[in-house]
């Protein structure tokens, strides 16, 4: 046994002892070769401007230096710094802060370069522009060339030549908005000249046109950021701070429309520049500290948060072949540290937008300090308001840039309101009613109003606008949704006999012939959920049907709700609203029921709301406009004092029994099924027996297909109500009290 664990030990092969490895030295400059030549270029500047400063000396610097100005002359110095420009975007290349090369802005800046040179030789006093290169001045070589080559003008109109050239070249490869810094400079001289201003005149008449203030959505040029101690932010682009400026602008408004002087105006807060650069600052450090390059590239100032778009840069990986490869930073990653970089900033709540919709970075909106006051007033004199140009537009308020935000009811066609109590919810009704009365008279828009929480909305009451007064009983509320569809109905019958698909159609054509035209409607309902649990089956066909139907008669729903769950949002009502806007809530979960998506719960409060229209690709951050009672006031107190001698009318749901049958018995079969059952057979039976002019209870059981007891209870119904005569002896039918030519009407039921 030991011979043969000894042979098998000899037989075994021996592994060689492990060598020493010795790591190879190898040098990549294929990730550098940019930053490195950029760094090249930026010291050649330098040296280039201290040579031809004099500020150097030596056989190199002054060679160098001679044959910059025997090329370009006095305009040496200009191509000294376009070489450091080019070190710079060399530089900023290779970081992955700029993706690609900006040919326009060079070759903007190569022409107006050329066309300097052009202008300092014709500038030139020296007349003999052989000798002004040959001293090394004008525009050296290359300004006697194009001097020489275009010899057949005169000098003096080249050097204009050339100075346009250079002016157009620098304004079409930078971008140069002059028309905005014009506007600038005549806002300031302005401003001076309004320290002394003339003696205010006395307040006109709110139906005469005034001038008012409005919001001109124009986008500040881009400043300059202050370089930091951080290396990136030191060699980036500049950063874009995005505002909206308020230029005045007159407004012309008909003497029977209330001015918009009975609103208040509003001065709007904005954050420093310097607190915009510490919370820019802190965003990037943040990010780096994860290992996520990123650069704030733009600002945008608005009245709740500031959006600070943060441009995904690039992490540098090593290959195990020593090759060093380039990442992009997903947008999820930077998605998902928003907690982390609500923690950095001390901010309540941080809501980022991954990525803005058509922009390339990622908006990170972070709440202000102070959330300044939107008013009604400056969002309906705005421009975003003004080119709607439609009777049933509103304002909602300004988004995160501050520019102004409106929207059209008619092209929604209804809106769904939602959010926690004291989000802001009934302050956005009370701004869409305002905005709509403040458009369009009781002949152009009538109103119906709801509101089980009794307190909201009553001071609209007496308003000639509204039908009857603000509904407050639940037990009403169904009657009123009915009368809604059977008013629907009729409008539809209307059309049908005019051959017409829409309302505006329809108001043409009567025009046309001198009659009185249909008004808009807009049903408001402030609390769905109280509705909900008191009649849920009945409310959420009624809102369906007018939902789907109502949009070519021209009547509109906005409805609100501050429990936004399942059984109060139902599928079917969800679908039929594709307009909604979700303030503040609770949950997440919340948010997906109104929004199909989270973020409302990030919300401030207070008028903070994000906005989903139909054919926007996702919601809107909008802060919405708050109205006070004492403007609500003022405008429902100007439509009564102008409606002051007409007599209200009473609301139309608020009919007698009869008429109310008699509608019922002529409305459509899924009108008709809206009601309940035996509303709709005492309706059909009134219907019958003004038709035979006779009734008896035989007649009902043919006609009706209904056995004697029910039949016979029908007969009772309409004797209490003054239909039919009482019973008569010996057989004879009873006698119809309704109907006829000479029927007298009023006073039944």
């Amino acid at each position: 046994m030991a011979k043969t664990a000894a042979r098998n030990k000899s037989a075994a092969p021996q592994r060689p002892a492990p060598k020493e490895r010795r790591r190879q030295l190898r040098v990549v400059f294929g990730a550098r070769a940019r930053e490195i030549a950029g760094v090249l270029l930026i010291a050649l500047a330098i040296l280039s401007l201290l040579s031809l400063s004099y500020l150097t000396s030596g056989s190199l610097a002054d060679w160098w230096s001679g044959s910059l100005y025997w090329l370009f002359g006095w305009g040496a110095f200009a191509a000294a710094l376009l070489i450091g420009l080019g070190g710079v975007l060399l530089m900023q290349l290779g970081r992955g802060t700029v993706q690609r090369a900006p040919w326009r802005v060079v070759i903007g800046l190569e022409i107006a370069f050329f066309a300097l040179l052009g202008a300092l030789h014709a500038f030139a006093i020296n007349p003999n522009a052989w000798q002004v290169f040959q001293n090394g001045e004008g525009g050296g070589l290359f300004g006697w060339g194009l001097i020489t080559l275009l010899s057949v003008f005169d000098r003096g109109l080249l050097g204009v030549l050339f100075s346009g050239l250079i002016v157009g070249a620098l304004t079409w490869g930078l971008s140069i908005p002059w028309g905005a810094w014009i506007d600038r400079l005549a806002d300031k001289l302005r401003a001076r000249a309004a320290q002394h201003p003339p003696d205010q005149p006395a307040r006109s008449d709110p139906d005469r046109p005034i001038d008012l203030p409005t919001s001109e959505e124009d986008v500040v040029p881009p400043k300059e950021v202050s370089p930091r101690s951080s290396p990136i932010r030191a060699t980036q682009l500049p950063l874009k701070i995005v505002k909206v400026d308020e230029k005045p602008r007159k407004i012309k408004r008909p003497r029977h429309l209330p001015g918009l002087d009975l609103l208040e105006e509003h001065t709007r807060a904005s954050i420093t520049e310097g607190e915009i650069d510490r919370k820019s600052r802190i965003i990037e450090d943040t990010l780096r500290q994860f290992g996520l390059e990123a650069t704030v590239v733009r600002v945008a100032q608005g009245p709740a948060v500031t959006q600070f778009g943060v441009e995904p840069g690039y992490i540098e990986r090593v290959q195990s072949d020593g090759e060093v490869k380039r990442v992009k930073v997903r947008v999820a990653q930077i998605s998902s540290l928003a907690n982390d970089l609500a923690l950095a900033l001390a901010a309540p709540t941080l809501r980022i937008e991954a990525p803005v919709p058509g922009e390339s970075f990622v908006g990170i909106e972070v709440p202000n300090d102070q959330i300044a006051m939107v008013g009604l007033r400056g969002v309906l004199a705005s421009n975003a308001f003004q080119k709607l140009n439609s009777p049933l537009a509103f304002a909602l308020g300004r988004d995160v840039s501050g520019a102004s935000i409106a929207a059209d009811l008619g092209a929604m066609p209804h809106v769904l309101i939602a959010g926690t109590t004291g989000s802001g919810k009934s302050v956005c009704i009370n701004a869409i009613i305002m905005s709509l009365i403040t458009h369009n008279t009781p002949e152009d828009l009538r109103l119906v109003m709801i509101d089980p929480k009794m307190v909201e909305l009553i001071r609209y009451n007496g308003l000639p606008h509204l039908y009857g007064k603000v509904e407050t009983e639940l037990e009403r509320v169904v009657a009123v949704l009915r009368w809604v569809t059977r008013e629907m109905d009729r409008r539809y019958k209307e059309f049908a006999a005019l051959g017409v698909r829409h309302i505006s159609e329809y108001n043409q054509q009567m025009l046309d012939k001198g009659e009185d035209k249909l008004p808009y409607m807009a049903v408001l309902i402030d609390e769905l959920s109280d509705l909900m649990l008191s009649a849920p089956v009945e409310i959420e066909k009624t809102i369906c049907r007018i939902a789907q139907m109502a949009r070519a008669t021209g009547i509109h729903l906005v409805i609100a709700t501050q429990r936004p769950s399942t059984d109060v949002v139902t599928g079917l009502i969800k679908a039929n609203f594709p307009a909604r806007i979700a303030f503040a809530v609770a949950s997440g979960v919340d948010s997906r029921v109104i929004l199909d998506s989270v973020g409302a719960e990030t919300l401030l409060g207070k008028g903070d709301m994000l906005f989903l229209s139909p054919t926007a690709n996702g919601p809107v951050r909008v802060q919405g406009c708050y109205v006070s009672e004492r403007e609500i006031d003022r405008v429902v107190g100007f439509w009564r004092e102008k409606y002051a001698d007409e007599e209200p009318e009473p609301a139309p749901w608020e009919q007698t029994k009869v008429e109310r049958l008699e509608e019922i018995a002529q409305a459509s079969p899924t009108t008709a099924a809206l009601e309940d059952d035996d509303e709709v057979l005492l309706a059909k039976a009134i219907e019958v027996v003004k038709k035979q002019r006779s009734a008896s209870a035989s007649l009902l059981q043919r006609k009706l297909n209904l056995g004697f007891p029910k039949a016979a209870s029908l007969l009772d119904r309409m004797e209490e109500m003054g239909v039919v005569g009482p019973e008569q002896k010996a057989g004879r039918t009873r006698m119809v009290l309704i109907g006829g030519e000479d029927d007298d009407l009023e006073g039944w039921g």
